[in-house]
């Protein structure tokens, strides 16, 4: 398991790795599922704060495989089993899921977490061995996970509420930090073409998951309601929103922001809210569509709020990751300005048609405007 050349040609996801995060997107299809049910109930805090909590062990548990993936991956059978015996704690994590929402019972989550992190301190002390200049980082990679995941099972007998999720917001300092520490010590080799791929792959796989749920919610509602309008407008809508948050994602060229430690680590941090919003932006169609037909506790403003901020935090996720940094003047004005004026929507009572009117707005602007250096373009000679 030799370190992978970051400039090798032609480099792109292996089967494996696209088999590999379908795993996730059931875990993430449960939370998102569990999160509008929690707010349909009326559990609005408690259910988002359980959602981040459990997003946040699907989305590092995921981005540990990929990182490791683009500088080590050499596709034999003992990496391949190896990734398979993740995928189960990937399965084991989302049995976990709807107890760690209805009773605050996260030992079954802890437990799929840990099986995929003590996979991946494996795999690491299994690259030290050729990792030559990598070495260093390998070894402390390898000795903070097997930390942090001590830490995550004494975490379990903390019983106040509020105190485990003072100890949670630690552990997760603790864990985030190992990456930062490891790469000054020992930089692994990343391939920015690759390991954007596979960020864009896993953000398509979240919208076509947002997509599904969206569909299942406005479909089941028909039987119930003699009110089909509505719902096939509100359906047009997310369909309209899901493709504009496609086209804004993909606009800007990414693997420009996978150069220097800082640069890379902020993109990689960063998607834990671009995949938390794409993820929640499917729960906030259920919720929307339980409260048109009058099956929701929440109130139907906060309930309008449930589309309108996941949807906000995407924009504004990519644009800080993405395509600031290649973009002109009108690009960086109207991109933020219209992830905040989305926030708006709620205000009118036809739901998700600001935010529908905004995201075109961003698509048209982006249409005419060309990332910066990107001369493929043709017929947008005049950069915005």
């Amino acid at each position: 398991m030799r370190p992978r050349d970051p400039g090798e040609h032609g480099r792109t996801a292996s089967s494996l790795e696209l088999f590999f995060d379908l795993t996730f997107v059931i875990a993430v299809s449960i939370a998102a599922t569990q999160l509008h049910h929690s707010v349909a109930e009326g559990h609005l805090g408690d259910g988002l704060v359980a959602y981040l909590m459990i997003f946040y062990a699907v989305w590092w548990a995921w981005m540990n495989f990929t990182w490791f993936g683009t500088s080590f991956d050499n596709d034999d059978w003992l990496y391949r089993v190896m990734t398979v015996v993740q995928m189960g704690g990937v399965l084991i994590l989302a049995a976990g899921i709807e107890p760690a929402f209805v009773d605050g019972e996260f030992t079954i989550v802890v437990l799929g977490y840990i099986l995929m992190r003590i996979v991946m301190i494996a795999q690491w002390l299994r690259a030290s061995r050729r990792a030559g200049p990598a070495r260093r980082a390998t070894i402390f990679y390898a000795c903070g996970i097997g930390l942090a995941q001590v830490l995550w099972i004494a975490w379990l007998a903390i019983e106040p509420q509020g105190m485990a999720l003072v100890c949670f917001a630690l552990l997760v300092l603790v864990e985030l930090s190992v990456p930062v520490i490891a790469e000054i010590r020992g930089s692994t080799p990343w391939h920015p073409h690759h390991i954007t791929e596979r960020y864009g792959l896993f953000t398509i796989i979240l919208l076509g998951e947002s997509l599904l749920a969206s569909a299942n919610a406005i479909f089941g509602a028909f039987a119930d309601n003699g009110e089909v309008i509505p719902l096939v407008t509100l359906g047009s809508l997310c369909l309209v929103v899901t493709a504009s948050m496609w086209w804004i994602y993909f606009w800007p060229p990414h693997h420009r922001a996978v150069s220097s430690i800082r640069r890379t680590l902020t993109y990689g941090y960063g998607h834990y809210f671009v995949f938390a919003a794409a993820g929640a932006f499917s729960a906030g169609v259920g919720v929307e569509v339980d409260s048109q037909l009058s099956h929701s506790e929440i109130n139907p403003l906060l309930g309008a709020f449930m589309i309108a901020v996941p949807i906000a935090v995407f924009v504004l996720g990519v644009w800080v990751l993405a395509i600031r940094a290649n973009a002109g003047r009108v690009v960086n004005i109207v991109v933020p300005a219209c992830a905040v004026l989305v926030l708006l929507d709620p205000i009118i009572p036809i739901p998700t048609f600001l935010t529908t009117f905004f995201m075109i707005i961003i698509v048209i602007t982006l249409i005419v405007a060309t990332p910066k250096g990107d001369e493929s373009s043709t017929g947008a000679e005049v950069r915005a």
